[in-house]
């Protein structure tokens, strides 16, 4: 990614999670987990919360396409002191949002769907195609 659409992102993050109250940060991935971009965490902490989300978001979608769900929207963990909101954006990435107890649910889901929709476009990574045969 260039300096210019790293900026974008960290733009439009700011831009729109800022807004939620309790904001502790936000992690854009790929879908095999790489860390695109963060905003608000320490590179080391974005790069594990990365990989991990992705086999949250990875198992999501399986369950989805088991149960003949659809696209998966979100989904919310609840702890103890913290919410985490896992979000789909196109096709190749995902957004994790990281709130305190603080944050109210419709706002925080709400958000980061906006957040994704205005990255999605753009971030989606096309599908791979089979290469021609001879």
């Amino acid at each position: 990614m260039t300096t210019t659409s790293s900026d974008m992102i960290y733009g439009i993050l700011d831009n729109n999670l800022s807004r939620i109250a309790g904001i502790q940060g936000a992690v854009l991935l790929s879908n095999d987990g790489i860390k695109l971009s963060a905003y608000l965490l320490e590179r080391d902490q974005a790069e594990r919360i990365a990989a991990a989300s992705s086999g949250i978001a990875a198992t999501m979608k399986a369950i989805s396409r088991e149960i003949d769900g659809g696209r998966v929207i979100r989904q919310l963990v609840e702890m103890d002191d913290r919410y985490l909101c896992v979000v789909g954006c196109g096709e190749g990435s995902t957004l994790i949002v990281v709130t305190s107890r603080k944050a109210r649910l419709g706002e925080l889901g709400g958000e980061a769907v906006r957040t994704a929709q205005a990255l999605g476009e753009w971030l989606g990574t096309p599908g791979r195609t089979s290469a021609p045969t001879a």
